[in-house]
């Protein structure tokens, strides 16, 4: 009868609803990601692919410092003001942050289209992505209000709305590029990466009709006294987001360097421009989306526990925030020891058969050891940060980064990708454990070796053996599939097989999420 209590409370409660929404969410986006990079990489190349991606440290850089600490003060404060007779200034707080994100996310778009072609020749040393960078700068100011309405939401716990617009802004993004496309194709007109960011720009203006509207038409949308002017709400966004932005900004500087930098030592490795770009295409824009899929888990788990813990710290309920934490650091690791077999023992299919590259295959199957280290990091950097330990976390970050960048100019020019892939992995495995020290001083992080390591590792080589006896006793000899549907049989095959092996070798089939 406890079990039965305690499964239907965490199935009752608002936290669980709005990650479920956000995974779902995420899911569907990231399954639509899949086939609109297969579909971007046919069509622009991996070449293409390259100069699409070296846009987006700028855009992160314009983020860091007009939309991310904005989005997470308003989503900090919303959780904490929520209670009791708190609608009023949680409405204060939302209306305070669109108008600092949007002040300052128009005027970086005005910056960066005016001097577009200074940042592509001497910044990202890439000419093609002058007519790019003006695209995408006037993508900004939509972002920064759909991301405001979506923090307003994620505080009160409520991620029906951020999770449709998500999927509304992916949808829309896919089908304009696919409809540019057509029409390009029909009319015999070259294919270029300006395409990919003209879907960024249609989906950011998509995504914020939807918010603007969903908030407007919300309850109690017009109330004089939720639209008075909020001095004390916008004191308390630039207390938090001033130093939150400096933070992020520095990081994302640094991730820009590291970003930048790739190419140019891969190019002192021995390659030819063209190849460089290539390389870094196919990384960051084929393989690094196979192991990113699984975090729409852990994201939409890191999204949601910063305001959860910014309650229960307000509450002084230090007990919630410990099993809060514990649970998740748990099922974060469970998770990335899954998708480490599966990447492990499908990655150079996933690369061959998805994108036609052999090269994504071993990119995949190298960055398969990263998973737990990168899905646990993200989940405990949102708790530390729901503590109020950003500075904590940027100095974890920048340690990480560093150590990344490091990594690409002593043995990039020597090693090639492989030099970086290995500094990707020694870096944010330093970052998990930077963080989970942290917070252990803070809270009591329950964390056993065996039913929380070894078993799941146990689960994952069983459930993979279990698929391979399967697949050439049954599949093989009774149907006959494409290897793409075949590889998605297999992955998910092996993952309903984990989960069904962890079940039953719970002690009395308890769930480890419930688990004390």
């Amino acid at each position: 009868m406890e079990k039965s209590n305690s499964l239907s409370n965490l199935f009752k409660s608002p936290f669980f609803h709005a990650t479920f929404y956000l995974t779902a969410a995420g899911f569907l986006c990231r399954l639509l990601g899949f086939f609109y990079r297969i579909f971007l990489s046919n069509v622009i190349g991996a070449e293409g692919m390259g100069i699409y991606e070296l846009i987006f440290p700028i855009y992160g850089l314009c983020h860091a410092i007009s939309v991310s600490p904005i989005q997470t003060a308003i989503s900090k404060f919303t959780a904490e003001e929520s209670k009791g007779n708190g609608y009023i200034n949680s409405r204060r707080t939302l209306h305070a942050g669109l108008f600092l994100s949007f002040s300052l996310s128009a005027l970086l778009a005005l910056s960066v289209w005016i001097s577009s072609d200074w940042i592509a020749n001497h910044f990202l040393f890439e000419e093609r992505c002058t007519s790019l960078l003006k695209i995408m700068a006037v993508a900004l100011p939509f972002s920064s209000i759909h991301s405001c309405i979506s923090g307003y939401y994620y505080g009160i716990k409520k991620a029906g709305i951020p999770s449709l617009s998500q999927l509304t802004e992916q949808i829309v993004r896919v089908s304009s590029v696919y409809l540019l496309v057509s029409i390009a194709q029909t009319n015999h007109l070259q294919i270029t990466p300006l395409f990919a960011v003209y879907g960024l720009l249609f989906g950011e203006a998509a995504s914020f009709l939807f918010s603007t509207l969903s908030i407007c038409l919300s309850k109690n949308c017009g109330s004089k006294k939720a639209t008075a002017f909020w001095p004390i709400q916008l004191k308390n966004i630039l207390l938090l987001a001033i130093p939150l932005s400096l933070n992020r900004l520095m990081l994302t500087f640094f991730q820009s360097i590291e970003s930048i930098s790739i190419p140019t030592n891969l190019r002192l490795y021995g390659m030819s421009s063209t190849t460089a770009l290539e390389t870094y295409g196919v990384f960051t824009g084929m393989s690094m989306h196979f192991i990113l899929f699984p975090a729409a888990i852990t994201n939409s788990l890191a999204v949601m526990l910063l305001p959860a813990v910014s309650e229960a710290q307000s509450q002084k309920n230090n007990r919630r925030i410990s099993d809060m934490a514990s649970k998740s650091l748990r099922f974060c690791l469970t998770i990335g020891i899954l998708f480490t077999g599966i990447f492990l023992v499908y990655g150079a299919d996933m690369g061959t058969i998805v994108f036609h590259n052999s090269l994504a295959g071993n990119y995949i199957t190298t960055l398969s050891w990263l998973c737990p280290f990168l899905y646990v990091s993200t989940t405990i950097g949102s708790i530390l940060n729901g503590l109020g330990k950003t500075k904590s976390t940027f100095l974890h970050n920048m340690a990480s980064l560093c150590l990344r960048i490091l990594f690409i100019f002593l043995l990039v020019p020597r090693l090639g990708m492989y030099g970086y892939l290995l500094g990707v992995l020694i870096s944010q495995l330093l970052l998990m454990l930077l963080h989970l020290y942290s917070c252990q001083k803070s809270i009591k992080l329950e964390f056993y070796v065996f039913p929380d390591m070894i078993k799941p590792i146990f689960c994952t080589a069983s459930a993979l053996l279990i698929t391979k006896f399967l697949s050439e006793h049954i599949l093989h000899t009774y149907f006959s599939l494409s290897p793409l549907l075949e590889l998605g049989v297999h992955c998910m095959l092996s993952a309903f097989l984990f989960f069904i092996i962890l079940y039953l070798t719970e002690p009395d089939g308890k769930s480890f999420l419930l688990r004390k």
